[in-house]
């Protein structure tokens, strides 16, 4: 029986960075993975793969050269699953050594195979054709992940219908396409076969995308998702699966129906601990099906940690490697340079278009009953916005009145997962939105969207101000 100072379950981003942490410190480490390759669904199923899929469907759509050269764009001819597949196994296989090369410097010993608690300190590592290995620890982090949800009424066994981990198996690019669920992977996917030229359902029954952005943004994707000829369906539900010999057909609540070749089910993920055999360590999944844990990701068992999509929101491989990390310095009491995951952190949906957030919404600052206004610059006014050809781009700063501190930054857009940061830093730092305007920023750049929403900001300061004097 070996002995370590700490065992990782789940080589994810959580995982690996959780393990790197403790193994920096000195700490001996085993980190167990059931897949074949580390990375978990970041690298390997994911994050990473559908995020190089939208470059490639940009690329072969030609969208990434809209409104460049006088030229409309349409789907270049004769596409394979293979021209489409091929970048991202060359992004996910560098990806993957990567994350291996970490865990080898850092001394880390990686066991294949699945683990099992025996008890509060035990796991047994399973992996077929060889025998069992009983690992002890001092801590244990559990770092497993989440897993597609999986309707029983949804016929999965059919090889035209898939979950969110199985869709990249795709074997070829079909004609038409319905995804359900319109949740942050359904929407990715749904303007990627659509910029791809397949005819693409979304179907939903809320009454609006993506709840947590700002409204305005989310109107803004919708009618993205018109101009890509996405047929949108939302306060919709399928009521009936039907494979038939020539495609899926979908019976809905409303009386319609529609046929399509393959069917993507996005109906969110639950935390993957189905055989980790939690119970036996003590610990229970909570009535959403994730394990509890406190502000330093400890479990209800003193020596068991738990970070990343296991525990549930965000979920995000950003926030989960920055979870796991804390959760190491509170478990072995390393300096403390890192006790916390910032309190702001951004979200990015990376839709065509790509969007970004950070902070407060108008509708979470009327909630909040906080008095705000709004500035807002567009890429089609901005010179790197004209040169990229990227005329519907948009950021949106929510920010308190009078005062003028920001409280909210919002893209829609070209690079704005990478803008965004600009803003977080803002956020984070406490500063009013003149601190865009005394900034310099390049030119042509598109940073410089910041600088004149701050001036449409403090023009409606301006005019509300005078607006209040009047009365």
């Amino acid at each position: 029986m070996d002995h370590y100072d700490l065992i990782v379950i789940g080589a994810g981003p959580a995982g690996e960075k959780g393990a790197a942490q403790a193994a920096y410190f000195g700490k001996r480490v085993a980190l167990v993975e059931r897949a074949p390759h580390p990375g978990g669904a970041g690298i390997n199923t994911g994050t990473v793969p559908s995020k190089t899929l939208r470059e490639t469907a940009l690329y072969f759509s030609g969208l990434g050269q809209h409104g460049l050269y006088g030229v409309d764009y349409q789907v270049k001819t004769h596409l394979t699953v293979k021209d489409f597949m091929y970048r991202e196994q060359e992004v996910v296989r560098s990806l993957r050594q990567v994350v291996t090369e970490n865990i080898v410097r850092h001394k880390i010993q990686l066991f294949h195979g699945q683990a099992a608690f025996e008890d509060p300190h035990t796991v047994r590592v399973t992996r077929e054709n060889e025998p069992d290995r009983l690992l002890t620890g001092d801590v244990i982090l559990v770092a497993t992940g989440s897993v597609p949800t999986r309707p029983k009424d949804v016929p999965f066994d059919d090889p035209r219908v898939h979950d969110s981990d199985e869709i990249l198996e795709m074997r070829n690019l079909p004609r038409s396409m319905a995804v359900i669920g319109a949740g942050v992977i359904g929407c990715e996917y749904t303007t990627i076969f659509a910029a791809l030229g397949i005819k693409t359902s979304l179907i939903d029954g809320r009454d609006r995308l993506l709840g947590f952005l700002d409204a305005e943004v989310a109107e803004q994707l919708k009618t993205q998702m018109g101009l890509l000829g996405v047929d949108l369906r939302l306060k919709e539900s399928v009521s009936r699966y039907l494979p038939e010999p020539d495609g899926i057909r979908l019976e809905l609540k409303s009386g319609a129906s529609i046929m399509v070749d393959q069917l993507l089910v996005a109906a969110g993920r639950v935390a993957n601990v189905r055989t980790l055999g939690i119970d036996r360590a003590g610990l229970a999944v909570n009535e959403r099906g994730l394990i509890t844990v406190n502000e330093t990701y400890q479990t209800s068992v003193r020596h068991i940690y738990a970070a990343g999509d296991v525990i549930g929101f965000p979920a995000l491989a950003s926030t989960s490697m920055e979870q796991a990390r804390v959760a190491m310095v509170q478990a072995f009491d390393l300096p403390k340079y890192k006790t916390r995951v910032a309190p702001i952190f951004p979200l990015a949906v990376y839709t065509i278009p790509e969007i970004s957030m950070a902070g407060e919404t108008e509708e979470t600052c009327k909630q909040k009953k906080i008095d705000y206004c709004i500035g807002r610059s567009f890429y089609r006014t901005n010179a790197r916005g004209q040169i990229s050809g990227d005329l519907g781009g948009e950021i949106k700063l929510v920010f308190r009145y009078p005062d003028k501190l920001l409280l909210g930054v919002h893209l829609i857009g070209v690079n704005a997962a990478e803008l965004i940061h600009i803003g977080l830093i803002a956020l984070q730092t406490e500063c009013t939105i003149d601190m865009f305007v005394n900034t310099v920023f390049n030119y042509p750049s598109l940073s410089d969207v910041y600088k004149y929403a701050a001036y449409d900001g403090l023009g409606a300061v301006q005019r509300r101000a005078a607006a209040e004097a009047k009365s």
